[in-house]
């Protein structure tokens, strides 16, 4: 198989916060303003999320519209773990961050471990891409129990909740570049950091002005940051389409 995920650029982390952001305002939007409850939400969630998975482990290469849509609902689905495990079932959010924060742990182990690499550059088989899309999953359920837990513990509200997780990733960031952070700890460490930012982010647009938000409410900002995903995809499609065509007849020559 060819790379099955795409190159980390900005580009990669704008779609991934936006991913994050609806993971944040859709789960909310289901749960709440459609009535659905969180056991109906996340069983119809993962239903959905296990089709278009398998549809991505089936694909030979990167398909940016089958691997963000996976993105976005493995944002979903996390957020709906995290929730039913403390909403539900009275689990703490200090309970649920460290059950996350152990089984992330164990997916990276097992995938050094059969791989010897932790790269997300290199994801050609599908043992791979399972060991990928895992700890993804964790990553998200991890962001939202963790996120949850700093921002009711600092009493943060949703601006300055938004511009601390900003701020941890800008050090990430920093300690990258200046510090030569090893790559795959950073990206990680970013990766479960733009959970947390995402849902600040969605909750400072969605929540009532009352409430210290800007009140658009769940439905009309999933619009917008579905909207966004959406045109940064079909961007993507066109270019690495361009590429492909501008390449083939290189080849041939």
């Amino acid at each position: 198989m060819l790379n099955k995920v795409p190159q980390i650029t900005l580009v990669f982390w704008i779609i991934k916060i936006l991913a994050t952001t609806v993971g944040e305002t859709a789960a909310d939007f289901l749960n709440v303003n459609l009535g659905l409850g969180l056991t109906i939400t996340s069983v119809v969630m993962s239903g959905i999320l296990a089709v278009i998975i398998f549809f991505q482990m089936q694909a030979k290469k990167y398909i940016p519209a089958i691997y963000w849509l996976s993105v976005v609902l493995l944002s979903v689905v996390g957020t709906l773990i995290s929730d039913n495990l403390v909403d539900n079932l009275g689990v703490s959010l200090a309970t649920t961050s460290t059950i996350f924060g152990v089984a992330l742990v164990v997916v990276f182990a097992a995938w050094y471990m059969v791989e010897h690499s932790l790269s997300v550059h290199t994801i050609v088989t599908h043992r791979r891409e399972a060991f990928y899309w895992a700890a993804i999953l964790f990553t998200f359920a991890l962001g939202t129990s963790a996120g949850d837990l700093i921002s009711e513990a600092a009493k943060l509200g949703y601006v300055w909740a938004t511009v601390l997780f900003a701020g941890l990733i800008a050090l990430i960031y920093a300690a990258f570049r200046f510090l030569k952070l090893n790559a795959i700890v950073a990206f990680w460490m970013a990766y479960i950091l733009t959970r947390p930012l995402g849902a600040s982010l969605g909750d400072l647009l969605t929540q009532a002005r009352t409430a210290g938000g800007f009140g658009l409410g769940a439905m009309v900002t999933s619009a917008i940051f579905l909207t966004a995903i959406l045109a940064s995809v079909i961007y993507l499609t066109v270019k690495a389409k361009s590429e492909t065509e501008t390449e083939t007849p290189a080849a041939a020559e």
